[in-house]
């Protein structure tokens, strides 16, 4: 039996499909409609096939053959315009499900899309990106496929199934009973089968994304897994979660392959008893032979549905399950709404202020303990101290990025709590430790989230950033397409990002360690043109290398979430204390 959290994920994922579907009512309406015209056209088609049987035999005597070939004709054309228009029918359902399939899986696409942009970043701190791609992916084409060739399915199944059932009374009682009573069996079986297999569509898909997530990972990873000689722990790794994948895709895949063969065996079953039960009836003169053959049609149009209703419900349980992940992911939640924030820094002088703040990326574990600082505009701050002392979760701080659990952070005395995110990231430029470029041109990624700025002026700071020549020697110059044909090295990419930075000109900036790629004359390139970029600047630069931020005017000294010491380098070293100690430690 589903326990509750599974009733409860399956209700969420039924609410989900059903969302999406009412979009379209009105389209899925008269595809349901089509779709039961058609199946109409068929149940009753097997009446007229009887008529022509007993027109048949009743102009078969014995002085001779007589048959109403009028008659036939007219029955004839009936049937024939009848299985005419079922085939477009069934055309017109197809093309408006498949139209709605296609929308539902865009909007999905674009409501994932949408909710990536208003999850906060802890989210992907505690879930793999692999997961999440495969939601966007895999889950969403299930949902759309399954639904396309489910819902048609389904309703021709009831439809055709109902109306056998009252074609079939209508035309001989005691036949109808045995027709239902051999299908009655099939019933049963599928109700157990349904209730087992849901469980295992849902295992499956998890255990997909498991695989997706894997190989995501160790893909762009594949450079250290070469160099560490992991291949076998990677193909281990990958086979646990491909047999998990496997082991689930079979029983569900079992399960719900039981209900095709045996609606099957159900239905010959059901054909063999009209057969003999309307032999036993014809030779006891209670029917005429027609009436067996209308029957013979009849039982396959009504077990049929069976096995339509087995495939339908199969595909339902796929689409369930998948829907349950996009809806889990969709329900996450999301960063606090701003919409009614009316306080805005246009013109920023660069003060900040922080003030007894406290920090932690879990409530049982606090990083940041009470911390206070107080930087003037234009003032070049570095944050130093060893691994895991707070200094990029202050900066992430800073971006707001994370919310604070106690205290206030400060710009020009507005609280940062006050402005909307949009208006913070105006505010600050960031390079990061970790590149990222995208697959554009160079123009493109220098002009992320920017517009208008000319080529002169990107040249001009690929110039000050080292990177003119490397621009000028690429075949399309800020033209060229940055991609996995173009070979970038890890120092021209944190060139690339630094040259994004600047032109952002934004007053406040943050540099995390942003010289760590160049090599040493490299470096002293970078610290010029930053020099110049963080003149009049309130700049916050996390650094190793101790000799890159010797000139700050301020240097906080972090450990274990505290400022221990502040000062600039000289006042530092005059305290012969933890900077100090740090700073001899990379010269000895």
């Amino acid at each position: 039996m589903p326990n509750k959290k599974e009733k409860k994920n399956t209700r969420l994922a039924v609410d989900a499909i059903v969302s999406y579907c009412k979009r379209y009512w009105l389209l899925l309406v008269i595809a349901v409609l089509c779709a039961a015209a058609s199946a109409v056209f068929s149940v009753i088609s097997p009446d007229y096939i009887s008529q022509i049987t007993a027109t048949i035999q009743n102009g078969i005597g014995i002085t001779g053959v007589n048959i109403d070939m009028g008659e036939i004709a007219r029955i004839g054309g009936i049937l024939i315009t009848m299985y005419g228009a079922g085939g477009v029918l069934g055309y017109l359902q197809a093309f408006l499900l498949n139209y709605i399939s296609c929308n539902m899986g865009k909007k999905m696409r674009s409501d994932i899309s949408g909710k990536i942009n208003r999850t906060p970043l802890n989210y992907y701190d505690t879930h793999n990106f692999g997961d999440t791609l495969s939601r966007v992916t895999n889950d969403v084409d299930t949902v759309s496929q399954s639904v396309n060739s489910s819902i048609v399915t389904l309703v021709s199944a009831v439809v055709t199934f109902f109306g056998c059932m009252i074609m079939m009374f209508a035309t001989e009682w005691r036949m109808a009973l045995t027709a239902i009573g051999s299908s009655l069996v099939g019933f049963l079986l599928m109700g157990g089968i349904m209730g087992k297999s849901q469980k295992y569509f849902s295992a499956r898909q998890q255990s997909l994304a498991e695989v997706n997530a894997h190989i995501e990972e160790y893909y762009a990873g594949q450079n250290i897994v070469r160099a560490y000689n992991a291949e076998p722990r990677n193909l281990a790794l990958f086979q646990e979660r491909n047999e998990k994948l496997r082991r689930h895709t079979l029983r569900a895949e079992f399960l719900s392959g039981l209900m095709m063969p045996f609606m099957g065996f159900v239905g010959n079953l059901g054909y063999v008893a009209v057969c003999i039960v309307g032999a036993a009836l014809a030779f006891g003169g209670s029917i005429q032979f027609s009436v067996v053959v209308a029957f013979m049609l009849y039982v396959r149009l009504f077990t049929s549905p069976l096995s339509q209703l087995a495939q339908g419900v199969s595909g339902m349980q796929s689409a369930v399950a998948a829907s349950g992940r996009v809806a889990e992911f969709l329900a996450e939640e999301e960063l606090s709404d701003e919409s009614g924030k009316t306080e805005k820094l246009d013109q920023v002088k660069g003060d900040v202020t922080f003030d007894h703040i406290s920090f932690g990326y879990t409530p049982d574990k606090t990083i940041i303990h009470d911390f206070s600082a107080e930087i003037k505009a234009g003032q070049k701050v570095a944050i130093v101290g060893p691994t895991g002392a707070g200094k990029t979760t202050l900066v992430n701080l800073l971006m707001r990025f994370y919310e604070l659990n106690k205290g206030h952070i400060f710009v020009d005395g507005v609280p940062l709590d006050s402005l909307t995110r949009e208006n913070i990231h105006d505010i600050f430029g960031m390079v990061l430790q970790d590149t990222w470029l995208f697959e554009g041109s160079i123009r493109d990624n220098l002009n992320f989230g920017k517009t208008n700025i000319s080529d002169e002026k990107l040249m001009e700071i690929c110039r000050q950033c080292g990177l003119k020549h490397f621009v000028d020697t690429l075949p399309e110059g800020l033209d060229t397409v940055l991609s996995d044909n173009l070979t970038v090295s890890a120092g021209q990419k944190q060139l690339l990002t630094i040259a994004r930075a600047m032109a952002e000109n934004a007053p406040v900036l943050i540099l995390d360690e942003a010289t760590s790629s160049v090599d040493t004359r490299t470096e002293a390139k970078i610290q010029k043109a930053m020099n110049a970029l963080t003149a009049g600047r309130t700049s916050f630069v996390i650094a190793h290398r101790l000799s890159t931020i010797k000139d700050a005017g301020l240097i906080l000294y972090m450990e274990g979430g505290d400022v221990k010491e502040t000062g600039n380098h000289e006042t530092l070293m005059n305290l012969h204390g933890r900077y100090e100690t740090l700073y001899n430690s990379q010269f000895a």
